[in-house]
């Protein structure tokens, strides 16, 4: 969801005490499109698998959902394929002009990060009446970023099916289930169509909205609090993020990309090292954020943050690695470096932006 105004300057305070490892799901290649009109009982999704169901944004410390949602993805030469089922006793919508802020509504919303950098990365959002809104990050809100609604997902299509009757308080629904297809031209940066291959990885997550409501004079309303405020909305989410806020595209769960077949789904999907050992320079981006906020200035030294040794969370990261890490850091800006085992080299800056400088 687009983030309100109260979360944008949100400190990394927190999060790496709520770490959990995101979650991972292979997609695999499709010989069959589905027919994208909301009905995910057909052929083409037969044998795909769901994702887990989905769970607070906060994770454990948060209670369950109060209704189930899950996805299933597949994806052929031109297309990323994702099919989602939520169970609503109540299904209903009040938008639909493009591009309003979907998620005043209910809905479905998917972020996306096709370069796995922690910028440039998108948006879709869709209600119970298939209104859509759709757009692009070049960087997170945190680091400055604004929400281009201009950008629009070109040839995306979507369709949605409710298994009941919308805006009708009359009667108990079951739900309504959402189809898409996400063109990999319109996910691409630069000129030409980045098709995945076979074990391409993606960030991605799926968030869903949901409001407290009542029936007031036949009709929905969001539920108010003493003051006549709306009251917050629930946050459900596939891989959570630890806090309320789903543009920390580093806390979004691994998207990887099979050219098997569906059918043959029998090869489980290991990480690879680096990805794990990425974390190190998401702890220090969140150190480093804590440090200038007390100090107006980032630290120069690992141990200046105090990390003498790796958080709990962080153990399986490997605590060899600190060896391995350095660090440039003045007033506005500060770069750290990893090199892996391999000799790989990555960093992170103060903008959030993840790059690997050596192969």
């Amino acid at each position: 969801m687009l983030l309100p105004e109260n979360l944008r300057g949100q400190s990394a305070s927190g999060i790496i005490d709520s770490f959990t490892f995101p979650k991972q799901y292979v997609t695999y290649k499709t010989e069959i499109a589905p027919i994208i009109d909301g009905d995910i009982a057909e052929q083409a999704w037969k044998n795909v698998q769901w994702t887990d169901a989905f769970v607070d944004i906060e994770g454990n410390s948060q209670p369950n959902p109060d209704f189930a949602t899950r996805a299933k993805l597949i994806w052929d030469e031109s297309y990323l394929y994702i099919a989602a089922e939520l169970e609503e006793p109540h299904v209903w919508a009040t938008l639909e002009n493009h591009d309003q802020i979907i998620y005043h509504d209910n809905d479905f919303e998917v972020f996306i990060d096709p370069e796995n950098n922690g910028h440039d990365y998108y948006e879709i959002e869709v209600n119970a009446y298939n209104t859509i809104l759709d757009l692009f990050m070049a960087k997170p809100y945190r680091n400055g970023g604004q929400a281009m609604l201009h950008w629009d997902a070109h040839n995306f299509r979507s369709a949605v099916r409710i298994s009941g009757t919308i805006n009708n308080p009359q009667d108990k629904d079951i739900g309504w289930t959402v189809e898409m297809a996400i063109p990999f031209r319109s996910v691409s940066m630069g000129n030409h169509s980045r098709i995945p291959k076979d074990g391409t990885l993606w960030r991605i997550n799926f968030s869903r909205v949901q409001w407290d409501v009542e029936i007031v004079d036949n009709r929905y309303q969001k539920k108010r609090d003493g003051k006549g405020k709306f009251l917050p909305e629930h946050n459900w989410v596939w891989s959570p993020q630890g806090v309320i806020n789903m543009h920390l595209p580093e806390r979004w769960g691994y998207l990887y990309f099979s050219e098997s077949a569906s059918s043959s789904q029998n090869k489980p999907f290991t990480l690879p090292a680096e990805e794990s050992q990425k974390q190190l320079l998401w702890l220090i981006y969140y150190k480093q954020k804590d440090y200038h906020q007390k100090h107006k200035q980032y630290a120069e030294s690992v141990s200046a943050l105090g990390i003498e040794a790796l958080p709990p969370a962080y153990k399986k990261i490997g605590a060899n690695l600190l060896n391995q890490l350095s660090m440039e850091a003045g007033t506005y800006q500060f770069i750290a470096i990893l090199t892996f085992d391999n000799n790989e080299t990555w960093s992170v800056n103060q903008e959030g932006l993840l790059r690997q400088i050596k192969k």
